[in-house]
This record gives structure tokens, sequence and C-alpha cells, in this order.
């Protein structure tokens, strides 16, 4: 049985790695889900990601799973191979639900087979076998937010636009997740979850620097983007929220903005009462000690760089 929500005690997670991390030549796909916010991509960085960040990434990934290690919770890592993406995110690869392990259909064409990095810590992993031909992806999403790099030609979503909450699955509409794949994912958990989606908020890209599940009832929300929490489908729209305060920007290896300032509130839950967090991000960490929410903090100094903090770069697999 795989993890059924964001909070409960911690069992058993992976933790990604920075090795071989690599932005791959711009396609279409790439264009248009992760750049579409460009006039143009000629000063996109491609190759691997410099050495020094690769290092660093690492030396904070290791922290992060030394904390989790004498936490008594068992760490599980990617293999170090090279890739043609990378394996830093393993939170956008499975969707790990119950008794569910589906390999999302991906919308960038360089991560289509990304989850085989990770596939041998699942006993039963369904994998989902779409094309991502050219009519899946969105010209007019160029420089304009309001439209969806992604048309509904087929299913597509990664699995970080999903937080799970026991019996609710909720799906961000973005670049990275369209309806249909919404419909795919409900077809698969079946009759053990509903999926219910939330739109108009943010086309750019997942969902957890936007919300984060603390424990049942309670979430943090992105003031930038949720406005009002009716705009959120029920149950979610009556839960109680905390409005994450402006996060400290930690910067970009230069010439590697790959997130905004917004990535601070990416954080992780170890159980209903103790979070990690980027170390720098204090002002939140005294709003999340008022509801009894400790706090460890940690350094993550690349996380706007690569475009994932602590709960990017996890999937946790087991929960009590």
């Amino acid at each position: 049985m795989y993890s059924t929500n964001e909070w409960n005690d911690l069992q058993e997670v992976i933790v990604g790695v920075a090795d071989y991390a690599t932005i791959p030549n711009i396609d279409r796909s790439l264009r248009l889900v992760n750049y579409s916010n460009l006039e143009h991509t000629n000063q996109v960085a491609t190759g691997l990601y410099p050495q020094q960040v690769i290092h660093e990434a690492n030396e904070d990934l290791d922290i992060f799973c030394d904390f989790l290690t004498k936490a008594g919770i068992k760490v599980h890592r990617p293999r170090r191979e090279p890739c043609t993406y990378y394996n830093y995110c393993p939170r956008d690869l499975v969707v790990a639900f119950k008794d569910l392990a589906l390999a999302s259909p991906m919308c960038l064409r360089a991560r289509k087979h990304n989850y085989k990095h990770i596939e041998h810590l699942f006993h039963n992993l369904t994998v989902a076998h779409f094309d991502q031909p050219d009519e899946l992806y969105n010209d007019g999403a160029v420089k304009n937010p309001d439209i969806y790099a992604l048309t509904e030609h087929e299913p597509s979503f990664d699995a970080a636009n999903i937080l799970r909450a026991d019996d609710h699955l909720l799906y961000l509409i973005s670049n990275s997740g369209n309806h249909k794949g919404a419909q795919y994912l409900q077809e698969q958990v079946g009759t053990n979850a509903k999926v219910v989606t939330v739109e108009g908020i943010y086309s750019y890209m997942h969902i957890d620097s936007t919300i984060a599940f603390l424990r049942e009832g309670l979430m943090l929300i992105n003031p930038s983007r949720i406005k009002d929490m009716s705009i959120l489908p029920k149950p979610f729209c009556d839960w109680d929220y905390i409005v994450c305060p402006e996060p400290h920007d930690i910067g970009y290896y230069p010439g590697y903005c790959n997130a905004s300032p917004w990535i601070g509130m990416n954080l992780f839950s170890v159980n209903p009462n103790l979070v990690v967090l980027e170390k720098h991000q204090t002002a939140l960490a005294k709003e999340l000690n008022k509801h009894n929410i400790e706090c460890e903090l940690l350094p993550m100094r690349h996380s706007r760089t690569m475009s994932g903090s602590f709960h990017c770069v996890t999937l946790d697999l087991s929960r009590k």
C-alpha cells in the first residue's frame, strides 16, 4: 500500500539525485511546456548543468537524506546513470497512491521514459503508453499564460500536478497537465478516490509551489495565485488555510532561472507536526510554528536553478 496523503508519518521515500542533470535540446514539447513564457529560446542554456550546480545539489540532497535516515525513515535513490533530463525530481514521475503505482504520461518528450530510473522501486508499476505527437502541444501558449501548452489530443500530466488527500486527489490543470490526463487518472484510481481539478490559477506548471497539504483540513496557500478559496473544488475550498508569507529569494545560478521565488514554499511533510523547509524561509517557519508545526530548516541551494525544492525532490512511498 502506497501513501494515501501528503502528511501522515513518513516511513519510506525516494529522494532524487542531481547526477547527469541536463537541459535537452529545445524540441516542441520543451519549448511550449517549459519556456512558453519566453518570446525566444535562443538564450536558454542546454546540455549538462554546470558541475558546481550538480555537486552542490547532491551535497544538499545528501544532507536531507541523512536527516531522514536518522529519523528512522527508509530512503531510496534513483539509479545514478546518464539520463535525457534529470532524476532530481522523482515527484514528477510516478503517482503512488494506495494500490496504484502509475508512471505519468509526461508532457516532455525527453522525460517519456524517465520513470525507468526508479521503476525498480515499485512492484506493480503501470506504464501509460501515449505518443506525444505534435498535436499535443499548443503554439498559442507562447507569451500567453491564459492558454495552456497542452491540447486535449491525448492524456498528459506530470505526477507533480497532483496532491493526495486520502479519498480525493487534487489535480492542477496547467502547462503540465490537461483535462484528459485527469480523466485518465480517474480511470486508473477507480473507486479508490475522486479526482477533482482546479484551473485558471497558474499555468506554469506543477501544483506544489501553489498549495501544500499540511494535515487533514489544513493547507498552505500561495496568495499570489490563490486569491479566494472558492476557486478550489470541494472539499478543499472548505479547509482551513495558512497564507504563505513572501518567500526569501535565494537566487539562482546565472543563466539558469527555472523556478520563481515561490519554490520557497515547496515543503515536505515528515509527519503532521514536522516539515522540511529551505533554510532561508524563516518567515514561513514562524507561521507554521503558530499551528504547532515544527520546521527542519535545511539547505537546498539550487531549488530555483533546477526547479525543485523538498516536495519536488521526494516521492513518498509509504506513510503510516
